[in-house]
C-alpha cells in the first residue's frame, strides 16, 4: 500500500488526494446529470458541500468521542488532516441529515434530488475503495489464494481491489439504467441496493468486520437491512408512479 508520495521534500497523503479527486468529479457529474432531472447543478452543489462539510465534522467529532482518552492527551491532534481518524458512518448520517433538512427548506424534489445525485455517488465510491487501497484500510482476511497480498504481517484478500471493482460495476449499472425511462427514485434506489449487495459481499472477505452474534458479522446484518429497505421502497415508488399520474415517470 502506499499511503505517501513523495515529491522532494513533499510528503502527499494519496487516501486525501483520492478523496478529493472524487469529491471534484462528483461535482463535476453533478452538473452534467442534474439538469436531467430537470434539476438544478448549481442548488444540488450547494448541498453536497453544506453536507460535506457537516459531515466531515460529525465524523470527526465521533471519532474523538471514541478515543477521548488519546485526544485529551493531545488536543490539537483533533484538527489532524488524517483521514482515517474519521468515523465514516456517523459522518456519512450527519452529512445525509443536513443535505436533507436544507433540500427540504428550498423546495427541492426529494426522488429527482437523489436521482440526480446517484451518479456521483457511485463515482465517489470507486474514489473510496483507492483511498482504501493506498492506506491499506479496509483489509482482508487471511488467505492462501493465488492473488492474496502482504499486509499487516500476513496474506491477506486484497478487499480493497475488489471493493474498487465492485464500485466500478456499480457506476457502470447506475450510467446506464439512468438512460431508462424510469419512476423518480428508481435510480437512487437501485444504487443502495447495489451498493448493500457489494458490501453484503465484502464482509465475507474482510479481516477488520464487527462480529456479532455467533459469528455474524455486523456489515452484513446491516447491509442485509438496507437492501431489504431499498428493495421495499423501490416498490412502493413503482406502485405510486403505476397509479398516479404519468407524468411522474422520468427519462
Amino acid at each position: 500500500m502506499f499511503p505517501i508520495l513523495q515529491l522532494g521534500p513533499l510528503a502527499l497523503q494519496l487516501p486525501g488526494l483520492f478523496l478529493l479527486a472524487g469529491i471534484w468529479f462528483a461535482t463535476w457529474l453533478i452538473d452534467r446529470e442534474a439538469p436531467r432531472h430537470r434539476i438544478s447543478g448549481a442548488a444540488l452543489n450547494s448541498l453536497v458541500l453544506y453536507g460535506l462539510i457537516a459531515g466531515i465534522i460529525g465524523a470527526r467529532l465521533a471519532y474523538v468521542s471514541h478515543y477521548l482518552s488519546v485526544y485529551a492527551e493531545d488536543p490539537l491532534s483533533v484538527f489532524s488532516l488524517n483521514p482515517s481518524t474519521l468515523a465514516s458512518g456517523e459522518g456519512i448520517l450527519v452529512g445525509l441529515t443536513i443535505v436533507l433538512i436544507l433540500g427540504q427548506r428550498r423546495h427541492l424534489p426529494l426522488w429527482r434530488s437523489l436521482d440526480a445525485l446517484t451518479p456521483s455517488l457511485a463515482a465517489f465510491a470507486v474514489f473510496v475503495g483507492l483511498a482504501h487501497l493506498s492506506s491499506g484500510d479496509a483489509f482482508g482476511a487471511s488467505a492462501s489464494v493465488p492473488w492474496a497480498v502482504e499486509l499487516w504481517g500476513a496474506r491477506r484478500h486484497p478487499t480493497q481491489v475488489y471493493e474498487i471493482l465492485l464500485a466500478i460495476l456499480a457506476f457502470v449499472g447506475v450510467w446506464r439504467l439512468g438512460r431508462v425511462r424510469t419512476f423518480p427514485g428508481f435510480l437512487f434506489l437501485a444504487w443502495v441496493a447495489l451498493a448493500s449487495a457489494s458490501r453484503l459481499f465484502l464482509e465475507a472477505f474482510r479481516g477488520d468486520s464487527v462480529v456479532a452474534f455467533d459469528g455474524l458479522r455486523g456489515g452484513q446484518l446491516v447491509s442485509l437491512g438496507v437492501l431489504a429497505l431499498a428493495l421495499t421502497l423501490m416498490h412502493i415508488q413503482a406502485r405510486l408512479a403505476r397509479d398516479g399520474p404519468g407524468e411522474q415517470l422520468e427519462g
